[in-house]
């Protein structure tokens, strides 16, 4: 593909800096570089309003495969979704709230659902107004997601304990489910209006069979528990959540057919939005290239050679990363694109968080051994030391490293399949 920018480029470049200079002021202009991961506890409520502003200048859903303009977003070709992204990221623009409705549901709900669906869902995600989280890992099925336990039993509406249920539901005798599990690492599900979930709808079913991908309304006092998980960064950003018998209003796919829309979804999660994430990288790596260079009084020549040559390597590795977006963005038949991807950039920040600390000199890593783990966010760590905390763990969320290479090893290259423990 051609990701030369044009004049078409130049010129949504252009509507981009105009609009958000226009917008990003008053209490929206506080919440300048505030969110995002390890800091999503942070202007929840001026992040949401954001959102809804982004909607109501059609800036969410700006790559949807949709008819131009039915859900009320703005149309945009891969370079201009490029564009949008690198305005955003240079005027540090909020951190979104709405990204797993908007980069993972929509494309998910316009691949596999029915039109019915769309017509229903995408219209808040586009508006800014309903927030969703993803329903996958659970304490037994993270890496490995085909051993999800979580169950989910049919249900008609006419059986349904509760008026308010069945008007909601707005037409009776209609099909739902009832879940029952738990769930983990669920990403603002304290916030989320929505949860898509993984169930086994399909009694006695084991591995990818018999798994059915549902959606399932967040507010339900007493069928549904949304728990903190408080890392040793101290922040929550982290969620456990409990379906007790929660009702979920829809099967995307089709009931049994979960494995494929869940797949499916992954796919879109590591090709889409890696590129808007690698210009987050790009920011952070410039804060601590700017803390390396004030520690060896502000040249280059006096910088440590060898934190030198690390920060060359972390900028030469990310330039790397985003051409491999890019490529991918514009569609490839390689499977093993999205393990590649994540296998690439979960060890460049992890690594980024190692450098941040080392550049810092003992000063910053004696403040970690002297940090107490959970303590609150707040508390007694800089900038540098919250990065290494929360980058500990990008080789794990997400697909482990491991499960990427098994992925990579067994369905690209064709090797033999790893025993497995189970029958």
């Amino acid at each position: 593909m051609d990701f030369g920018f044009g004049a078409a480029e130049r010129e949504f470049r252009a509507g981009a800096r105009d609009w958000l200079a226009a917008h990003l002021v008053g209490p929206y202009a506080e919440a300048v570089g505030v969110g995002g991961p390890g800091s999503e506890h942070q202007g929840v409520a001026a992040r949401r309003a954001w959102e809804r502003e982004l909607g109501r200048g059609g800036w969410i859903g700006l790559g949807w495969e949709a008819d131009a303009g039915a859900y009320g977003q703005q149309r945009a070709s891969l370079t201009q979704q490029v564009v949008w992204a690198e305005e955003y990221a240079r005027v540090r623009a909020p951190g979104r709230v709405g990204h797993i409705g908007e980069n993972l549901l929509a494309p998910t709900l316009i691949a596999y659902g029915s039109q019915e669906q769309r017509d229903r869902f995408l219209p808040g995600i586009a508006r800014g107004e309903e927030l969703w989280c993803q329903g996958y890992s659970e304490p037994g099925a993270g890496s490995d997601l085909a051993g999800v336990r979580t169950t989910a039993v049919r249900e008609t509406a006419a059986v349904r304990e509760t008026a308010a249920v069945r008007e909601r539901e707005g037409a009776a005798g209609r099909t739902g489910y009832r879940v029952t599990g738990q769930k983990i690492w669920t990403s603002l599900a304290q916030d989320a209006d929505w949860c898509f979930v993984l169930a086994r709808t399909e009694a006695g079913s084991r591995r990818h069979h018999g798994l059915s991908f549902l959606l399932v309304r967040m507010d339900q006092p007493g069928r549904i528990e949304v728990r903190p998980i408080r890392q040793m960064s101290g922040t929550s950003e982290f969620n456990e959540v409990f379906f007790d018998g929660a009702l979920a209003e829809e099967v995307i796919g089709g009931e049994g057919n979960g494995w494929t829309v869940a797949m499916g979804l992954l796919a879109l999660e590591r090709g889409v939005s890696t590129l808007v994430q690698q210009i987050g990288f790009a920011a952070e790596l410039e804060r601590v290239v700017r803390d390396h260079l004030r520690a060896a009084g502000g040249t280059a020549a006096a910088a440590d050679p060898v934190l030198r040559d690390r920060l060359v390597r972390q900028w030469a590795e990310l330039r790397t990363m985003r051409w491999n977006a890019l490529r991918t963005l514009g569609g490839t038949a390689d499977t093993g694109a999205p393990s590649v991807a994540k296998l690439l950039w979960g060890g460049w920040h992890k690594r980024l968080g190692e450098l941040a600390v080392a550049v810092r000199g003992a000063e910053a890593s004696a403040g970690l051994r002297d940090w107490a783990p959970g303590a609150p966010y707040e508390e007694g760590l800089d900038e540098a030391q919250r990065l290494f905390l929360f980058t500990r763990a990008d080789t794990i969320y997400g697909g482990s490293d491991e499960i990427q290479r098994n992925i990579i090893a067994e369905r690209v290259l064709g090797l033999p399949k790893e025993p497995r423990r189970f029958s």
